[in-house]
């Protein structure tokens, strides 16, 4: 059995709380690039061009890429031969949450209770954690800040089977219309498949953690990615003023369900597509 102190794990989570806020993964970054270099409206250019010339100064000094830096979801596969010592594990990151936005000087976005009084915690705490036992004795720690800008045009369909691939496109395109120019596009898709209406939309979000450039492994599901990225593209929507780069990816997990359903869940991401993993 392997231990592993509490503390060290507060003092990861807040490094990658500051990294997530301040450094755009390279595979959004490059997506960026990519799309500039095939955007076909000049405002979109100019756009993009902003974009990506924000994500340079935010790396090259070590400042949010963007003021809203999030709801802090963590994603947390705890090997099953791991001990954690000196505390409990959710409060180990909770701390690294708290120094990490304090430390930061990041935007703390929390409120404590959601309708009647909505006090702000100070801190960004608690995060949104999601925990996996799995084999071993690691910590593998995924840290995705989430702007409500784009999580309030997220949304979940509950389909039934007898809707096919052509109901989960329908789905998936109403979302993203309803939403339109809100979610800060260029955005990245999160899109779960199956489970329930929770599983779908834990899915969607796991997805979002997914680098762009890799395609899901089942080709169906490869091939269902590539299409509605196409379908989202020709929408018009653009880069924030209009384009033909309103996503740069659809990145899409699925999961068992009832023989009855069909749950769909779309989590989308503005262009800030931030997370930061690391392995204990």
């Amino acid at each position: 059995m392997r231990e592993l102190d509490a503390k060290t794990i507060t003092e990861t989570v807040a490094t990658m709380c500051k990294e997530a806020a301040y450094y755009l993964p390279e595979d959004v970054y490059e997506a960026l690039k990519r799309g500039r270099a095939t955007e076909e409206s000049p405002v979109g250019q100019i756009v993009l061009d902003q974009i990506i010339k924000n994500a340079e100064i935010a790396r090259a000094e070590d400042r949010p890429y963007c003021q809203d830096t999030g709801m802090t979801i963590v994603f947390l596969e705890v090997g099953q031969d791991l001990h954690i010592t000196g505390g409990l594990l959710e409060d180990a990151v909770n701390d690294g949450i708290a120094k990490g936005y304090v430390e930061g000087y990041l935007r703390k976005s929390v409120v404590k209770e959601p309708l009647f009084d909505r006090k702000n915690t100070q801190n960004n705490t608690p995060g949104v954690i999601y925990t996996k036992i799995v084999p071993g004795d690691k910590l593998k720690i995924t840290v995705a800040p989430k702007g409500f800008g784009s999580e309030n045009k997220s949304g979940v369909k509950m389909l039934v089977p007898a809707d096919g691939v052509e109901g989960v496109k329908k789905a998936v395109m109403d979302i993203i219309l309803h939403a339109n120019c809100n979610p800060c596009p260029p955005m990245v898709v999160g899109v779960g498949i199956g489970g329930t209406m929770d599983r779908a939309a834990v899915l969607s979000k796991k997805a979002l953690t997914r680098p762009t450039n890799v395609r899901n492994p089942m080709p169906e599901y490869a091939k269902l990615e590539e299409e509605l990225l196409a379908m989202i593209n020709k929408t018009g929507i653009g880069p924030q003023l209009g384009g033909t780069t309103t996503a740069l990816a659809v990145n899409i997990e699925w999961g068992p369900t009832h023989i009855a359903g069909l749950p769909v869940a779309v989590s989308i991401c503005c262009h800030a597509m931030r997370h930061s993993e690391k392995t204990l």
